[in-house]
């Protein structure tokens, strides 16, 4: 019996069509609800739109104003500084897992306390640490008058807002690199330490030379995670200051939101979005680059 072509061709490739069978329904998600509010986000930067009525095309006009914008340049260095100062959180998620990976008693109820944050709201986390540094009954003020300090207000003052929040952000983001490391410690192949231990390894050179090398992949996604989560920061900024005082504290996706919402200027609001977008996109292509080829050098 003569196989009909598509059956023939069924049988000589099925190898290479199934697992794209099984990728269609996510890549359709992943096209619909990802791929293309992307696309209509960067074709809304072209046009003036409050969001409700008729389009008008501005072609790059809200692009220009973009950059000749002061809050713009606030926001953009406020996202520099949250992204300087989050990556201090996959370094020390590190130092905690290496802590906690270890089999004492009460090792669980550790952990626990240390995997709290990454679980609870990032609302909760904001309204909790804007109590704890309320000048007037914050626990941070009644710790500056116990040395005899003159309470600072940490979330109205220009100067340290921003840093303010930025520890708060901490905290959980600490939590979820740590989760990390030690999903990646388990799978840390006991034979391979036991064999670095007998070659005379330790300390600093087993982290260095057979712990950290294993870490790689766990590593480049706290790195890649905590990125995104400085550059789109927006919930503890809203919850804490709303982007006060004067605007010192807002951040790229503050200033969108404060822009397309709030003032009803979607087109303006959508080219702040690309150009997060690609700063994003930019920073991610250069670091998983770098990843790839320290992969093909080893």
């Amino acid at each position: 019996m003569t196989q009909s072509p598509i059956a023939a061709l069924w049988r000589r490739y099925r190898m290479q069509i199934v697992p794209w069978l099984f990728l269609a329904p996510a890549l359709f998600m992943f096209a619909v609800f990802v791929i293309n509010p992307i696309i209509e986000s960067i074709a809304v930067s072209f046009y003036e739109w409050d969001g409700l009525g008729e389009k008008t095309w501005v072609g790059l006009n809200n692009y220009r104003e973009l950059f000749d914008d002061d809050q713009f340049y606030t926001a953009l260095k406020n996202n520099v500084i949250w992204l300087v100062l989050y990556m201090l959180a996959p370094p020390i998620g590190l130092a905690l897992a290496l802590f906690l990976n270890q089999t004492v008693r009460g090792i669980r109820l550790a952990k626990a306390l240390f995997f709290f944050p990454f679980v609870i709201s990032q609302v909760v986390v904001g309204l909790v640490f804007a109590w704890f540094m309320d000048p007037s009954f914050g626990l941070l003020g009644e710790g500056f008058k116990m040395f005899g300090l003159e309470p600072v207000a940490i979330l109205a003052d220009e100067r340290y807002v921003t840093y303010g929040i930025i520890i708060a952000g901490l905290w959980p983001q600490i939590a979820y690199c740590m989760i990390l490391y030690l999903t990646g410690l388990n799978s840390v192949s006991p034979s391979v330490v036991e064999a670095a231990k007998m070659d005379g390894a330790r300390s600093f050179n087993m982290l260095w030379h057979i712990i950290l090398p294993e870490l790689r992949p766990a590593t480049f996604i706290a790195i890649v995670v905590t990125v995104i989560g400085a550059l789109r920061s927006f919930d503890l900024v809203s919850i804490m200051t709303d982007g006060g005082p004067y605007g010192s504290s807002s951040v790229m996706a503050h200033y969108m939101y404060d822009q397309a919402i709030r003032n009803y200027r979607m087109g303006y609001g959508a080219a702040i979005a690309t150009v997060l977008f690609v700063i994003m996109d930019v920073y991610i292509a250069f670091f998983l680059r770098r990843m790839l080829s320290k992969e093909r050098g080893r």
